[in-house]
């Protein structure tokens, strides 16, 4: 089960990677406004997931590693609430408030199943 589980996360994370470059505007308008180098951060952002999805898929993960993860998902989800409190759409869709918070609580489900895994 944790074997995919873990393969579902890393395929989800090399697309989310590879979205940053194929949507980068899109990703860039959720980056707090007082965060400079917005494009940039889109950017490295992208490659450390397509880095960490391309890890998930070829091996479990050790302790240090789920920290790294851990601390990736935790540093984005300012990007998420940013994105909740000026209701900006997700790509070209605009989500409800609920929705838009709803998402918010995700990011936390994420970090426990890496750190389970």
């Amino acid at each position: 089960m944790k074997i995919i589980i873990r393969m579902i996360l890393g395929i989800l994370f090399i697309f989310a990677g590879i979205l940053h470059f194929l949507r980068e505007p899109n990703f860039s308008k959720i980056i707090p406004s007082y965060v400079p180098f917005k494009k940039e951060i889109t950017y490295i952002t992208g490659v450390m997931e397509v880095i960490m999805g391309i890890y998930l898929c070829m091996r479990r993960p050790g302790a240090n590693a789920k920290k790294w993860i851990n601390r990736f998902l935790l540093a984005v989800f300012p990007a998420n609430v940013y994105m909740a409190r000026k209701q900006i759409p997700l790509g070209d869709k605009q989500l409800s408030q609920p929705a838009l918070y709803g998402r918010l609580p995700l990011q936390f489900v994420l970090m426990k199943l890496i750190k389970w895994l």
